[in-house]
């Protein structure tokens, strides 16, 4: 058996590991499974590649190949090391823009190895134009997830304004930068030259990041996801490029996997899929209004253990401020106190709190806090009203009546949380600033609602303390 036999093999289980995998993550009973799965699949992988190159390749490839690997997982096991949950949706849109950058670099060098000596390859005739395609395909798609990534890097990571960027005419730009493309990549396939993928690295790194600039934050969670498939399609591009069915296999099941999760989460948040992945289009921006809301009324951590220990029935909702100030551990404390007395105590949980889908549930399970209590948005939103008091911690946008009230608010149609119909809404927050999204919340200034300010964690200690 052959060395290239043995590794189309390895490929071969190492694919149905990956789509074992997918199929255990997408259950939380195995998920862990899934995981192993995983990771059994990219060791096979990875074994299967480095022997390949052992096979056919000199010694100074392999040592940089060694070379290339440790440097990878030194990095990789630094930054999930020390990375906090609040900080794994940016790590996760930075690590997708290696992806786009690996496709750019593969796209480029492949140039150089073929079409810059066409008469020196085995490629020929239809062949050698189709790898034409494909060489200008690939820079496209990863120079996008490059920049489109970094975007979503620095707005996740507070380094840019989570507002979408609103410049004359950006539908115009957006669709001049697809026809620009277009006509590249038409103009390559004919005559390659290196003026040519310059102008379309150029073309795809302005449209990346033009197109997640657009976007505002409230959307980010669909945009973080619908990266992820692009990376899958820029790891595809990568593997036709290099002749690695594997490659080809995995990218198909990032991108496709990728593209349905962000379709999925477009219909949850009543957003327009074509809009979202297309940078806003056909958004324009909303017309600035200084409404007057009135005052807000605050509270005390004393008088919000007074209103709770009154309740019968408690819905907590988090947010991304439960997160931060890791809250999350003496708030499953005060729900399991409340329990002992008596109250009913449930979570409610919006399918974006947070920056990912899961982000809060992730938090709660580490706590410990009973599963069948936490409950998904559709399951538990008609059982606000009645309810006695609705503790908001850290949660903005999910919880905004505007979005259900205001149509020209920038979050218009997106479902929310209706916490604003319960007895009592204590609101934990550090200040009255506007949420992710830059919309003002009305909540806050409703006759039943007050504002409990400070760290999430200190103020629920202290509520702790009184009871």
């Amino acid at each position: 058996m052959t060395a290239q036999s043995i590794a189309f093999a390895a490929y071969i289980v190492a694919a149905l590991l990956f789509i074992l995998s997918l199929a255990g993550l997408s259950k939380h009973e195995t998920s862990k499974q899934g995981i192993v799965y995983g990771i059994a699949g990219m060791t096979i992988a990875l074994v299967a590649t480095i022997g390949q190159v052992a096979n056919h390749a000199a010694g100074i490839s392999i040592a940089l190949l060694l070379v290339a690997i440790a440097i990878g997982a030194a990095i990789g096991l630094w930054r999930a090391r020390i990375v906090e949950m609040t900080g794994m949706p940016e790590l996760i849109a930075l690590l997708h823009s290696f992806v786009g950058l690996a496709a750019v670099l593969v796209g480029w060098s492949s140039y150089f190895a073929v079409e810059h000596h066409s008469g020196q390859t085995e490629f020929a005739g239809s062949l050698l134009k189709i790898h034409h395609a494909e060489v200008f395909i690939g820079i496209f798609i990863g120079a996008v997830t490059f920049t489109g990534s970094i975007v979503a890097f620095l707005k996740l990571s507070a380094r840019m304004n989570s507002k979408p960027m609103m410049l004359p005419g950006k539908n115009f730009i957006n669709l001049g930068a697809l026809a620009a493309f277009i006509a590249l990549t038409i103009a390559f396939t004919v005559s390659p030259n290196l003026g040519l993928l310059i102008a379309v690295t150029v073309v795809a790194l302005a449209l990346g990041w033009h197109l997640v600039a657009s976007i505002g934050g409230g959307d980010m969670p669909v945009v973080v996801s619908m990266l992820n498939s692009y990376s899958g399609w820029a790891a595809a591009a990568s593997g036709f490029l290099l002749n690695n069915n594997l490659l080809i296999i995995t990218g198909a099941l990032v991108g496709s996997s990728g593209a349905y999760l962000s379709y999925i989460m477009c219909q949850g948040m009543n957003r327009s899929f074509v809009s979202v992945i297309a940078g806003g289009f056909g958004v324009e921006a909303p017309s600035s209004s200084e409404t007057e809301y009135g005052d807000h009324r605050e509270v005390s951590a004393a008088d919000a253990a007074d209103i709770l220990a009154e309740a019968s029935t408690v819905i907590i909702t988090p947010g991304y401020g439960m997160a931060v100030a890791q809250a999350q551990y003496p708030v499953a404390e005060l729900t399991s106190k409340l329990r002992q007395r008596g109250v009913d105590v449930r979570f409610g949980i919006h399918p974006v709190a947070g920056r990912l889908p899961g982000h809060m549930n992730v938090l709660l399970a580490e706590a410990k806090v009973p599963y069948d209590i936490v409950l998904e948005m559709d399951e538990i939103n008609d059982d606000f009203e009645g309810t006695s008091v609705v503790l908001v911690i850290g949660a903005n946008d999910t919880v905004n009546p505007a979005a259900a009230e205001d149509p020209g608010s920038p979050i218009a149609g997106m479902p929310v949380l209706k916490v604003w119909e319960a007895d009592e809404v204590i609101v934990f927050k550090r200040s009255m600033a506007s949420g992710y999204a830059g919309v003002q919340n009305p909540l806050f200034f409703r006759d039943n609602a007050q504002m409990l300010f400070g760290d999430a964690k200190e103020r629920v200690e202290d509520i702790l303390k009184a009871l």
